[in-house]
Parts: C-alpha cells; structure tokens; sequence
C-alpha cells in the first residue's frame, strides 16, 4: 500500500481538480432534482472523455513532454488559442470554487464571512504552492483525497439507512431508477451544464500532462503506471460523483426545496438540508466531505492553471516576466480578489461565459490531443490501439453532437 500510494500523484491531482463544483453542486442538484434519473448522463460524459484526458497522461509519460510541447508542434496558433482561452476563463474558474470552498467554510465552522474566507483559503493555497511546489501538493492531495473519499462513503451509507427507515423506495417520494431526459427549458439547461462539466472541462488534460511530466522528475514514470495512476483517479471521479447524486436523490429529492444559485448560500443549504434529514452528526460528515471536496479543486486549479501559463509562456518566448510559475500565481490571486470584490454581481455572466467556451473548445482538445500520436516519434509502447483509436473518434464525434445540440439551444 506504502509502494502504491508513493507511485500515485497525477491521477489523484486530476481528481482533486476535476472533483468540485461538477460534483458536489451539480450532481447533488442532479440527484436532488431528478432522483436517479441523470445517471445516464454522468456516466455516459465520462466515457465520452475518458480518451481525451486519458491521452494527457500517454503523451508525457512516452514522451517527457506536456500536451502544450505538442500543441506547438502542430501549429503555434494553437498555443496561441490555448493562452488567449485560458486568460478569459482561469479567473472565472478560480472565483467560482474558491466563493463555494469559502461558503462552506462558513457554514462548516461558524466564524467570519465568505469574502474574508475566501481571502484566507487563498492565501493559504498560495502559500503552500509557494513554499512546497509540486512536491508538498503531491503528498497532500493523497490526504484530501482519503479523507473524501471516506466521508463521502460514510455520509451515502448513512443517507441510505435513514431513507430506508422512513420512507419506501419508489413508493412516498416517488424514487427509482427510470432515466429521464428533460424536456422543459430549465431542465435542458442544467442538463448541458450537468455534462459540460462533468468530470471536469477537457482543458485540464493539459493540467495532466504537466503534473504527469513533474512527477517523473522524482520518479521513473512507464506508461503503464502512469495510465493505472490515471484510471484509479478517473475512476475515483466517477464513484464520488455517484455518491453524490445517491445523496441529494435520498435526502434532498422530493422535498421541494430549490437551490440558490449563490455559491455561499448554497453551502449553507446544503449542510442545513443533509442536517435536517440525518441529524446534527452529518453536519461534521457532510461538512468535512464538501470541504474537503472543494478545497481540493481549489489548491489544484491554483496550481495547473500558473504551471501552464508558465509553460506556455516559455513555448511562446513571451517575455521573462510571464515566464514565472510564481508571478502567475500572484496575478491568479489577485484577479480572483478583483472578481470577488467588485464583479461579484457580474459572476453569473462570468461562469455563463466559460461554460460556452468549455463546451464548444471540447472537441478541439479531443481532437488536438487525437492528433498529437499520429506523429511516428511516439515510442511503441504508448501506441494506440485499433480499439482506442475507434473509441476515441467516436467521442470526438459525440462532442461535437453534444456542442451543436448547446449552440442549439442558445437560439
């Protein structure tokens, strides 16, 4: 166990960033709104991105390289789309899970406000990433990941003897396991936002590649330990999300309360709902395991999003100054406090805004990561299969359906 955790990072970090808002906001909605009914859609988003995620991780482990070194190869305007795209959507990203991880901060322990704890959170990632770098982020995320991993399990086990006391499945609140596709506005809405972000926006393969390539400079990295560290951490997104949409369908599903769109509230209410149905004890399980479950994305995104900047800086000989993993983080922190404080109002604009672009860039990071091992120089052993390969164009093809179908519904 001591062997196999040691060999772990990059999976887990993928799973620290990816599980976040997607899981603990919108598939508890999901749950919460529709029952069991959305099942299909998370498990069906994730086996359409599994090739593109899976393919950051092939790429640096056979080659030492990140998916930026690649996009460069095929073309700079490429990494020029990738740097433009990032700079209008890493502040937005990085308010939004920082006001949730801050909200249940508040909620959790009682003292302060979102906006002072939102300050403090990110000083404190800030901090970390400063003074440990990869190294102290690697050994942390095991933590968090354990503790989550654990307090949700508890928490869904608990749910479910509480709901089987009081209530019949199927029966006084109506719950099964018959799938549904919405029809009306609001559930289509959600439905894209649902699966647009889960598990996470395909641009954090670029995220993977590059702790992938951090990892092997304290470790020998195959591609076959790099791709099982990957799927233990895939996977791991998929179960937490189950967890998840099994606890807001046994606690929340039926009780007629709705969701207030603000991040802080939200936090708020969700603990006070779990606490109302299981009791005063599930607001340390819940709290701990929403917390934990932000605060990991937190830190994470505070890391990938400077050390691709970073790296793309270096790719694209912009000048020195941008070409600092620190200076990216301080000018991450600092637009994050702008938005905070003075475009709070504007946030829903803001996430409305990246949630587009993370939609219809989808299937060009599918298909730039595709391309990227048709080059001859990638070693044999990270070759695609006939089988990968099939699978991987046919969610390329889903993507695309999936961005027309949104770009339908704007209009």
């Amino acid at each position: 166990m001591r062997k196999l955790l040691k060999s772990l990072g990059p999976g887990l970090l993928f799973a620290g960033a990816a599980i976040g808002v997607s899981h603990l906001v919108q598939s508890t909605r999901a749950g919460a709104d529709f029952g069991f009914g959305l099942l299909w859609a998370l498990l069906l988003i994730n086996l359409v991105k599994y090739p593109s995620f899976q393919f950051g991780t092939r790429y640096a482990a056979a080659t030492g390289k990140s998916l930026l070194d690649g996009y460069l190869g095929l073309g700079k305007w490429v990494l020029v789309a990738y740097f433009i795209l990032s700079l209008l959507t890493m502040f937005t990203i990085q308010t939004a899970v920082t006001i949730v991880t801050a909200g249940l901060a508040v909620a959790l322990f009682g003292i302060g406000n979102v906006a002072i704890w939102s300050v403090v959170i990110t000083l404190i990632c800030a901090g970390i990433l400063a003074i440990g770098k990869f190294k102290i982020l690697d050994h942390l995320i095991k933590v968090i990941i354990i503790t989550l991993t654990i307090s949700t399990v508890v928490a869904v086990i608990f749910a479910y003897i509480n709901y089987t006391d009081v209530y019949q499945i199927s029966e006084t609140k109506g719950l099964s396991f018959k799938q549904v596709l919405p029809t009306d506005a609001l559930g289509v809405a959600f439905l894209i936002a649902f699966m647009g972000w889960m598990p996470a926006p395909l641009d954090i393969s670029v995220w993977q590649s590059l702790w992938t390539k951090e990892k092997a400079k304290t470790q020998k990295i195959t591609v076959k330990n790099a791709l099982l560290d990957f799927n233990i951490g895939y996977v791991g997104t998929v179960i937490i999300g189950l967890g998840f949409v099994t606890l807001g369908a046994l606690v929340m599903y039926g009780s007629g309360e709705t969701f207030s769109s603000s991040g802080s509230v939200f936090a708020g209410q969700l603990i006070g709902m779990y606490t109302a149905s299981l009791g005063d004890w599930a607001t340390v399980i819940i709290g701990i395991a929403a917390f934990t479950t932000m605060f990991s994305t937190t830190i994470t995104t505070l890391d990938a999003s400077p050390r691709a900047m970073e790296k793309t800086a270096v790719l694209l000989k912009l000048p020195t100054v941008l070409q600092s993993y620190s200076i990216w983080i301080l000018v991450l922190a600092i637009g994050t406090g702008g938005i905070l404080f003075f475009l709070i109002n504007e946030m829903g604009t803001l996430v409305q805004i990246a949630t587009v672009l993370s939609f219809l860039t989808a299937p060009l990071y599918a298909l730039g990561n595709m391309l990227l091992f048709s080059d001859k120089n990638i070693p044999k052993e990270a070759h695609l299969s006939t089988s990968m390969k099939v699978y991987a164009w046919v969610s390329i093809f889903a993507l695309v359906l999936f961005s027309a179908y949104y770009i339908s519904t704007l209009f």
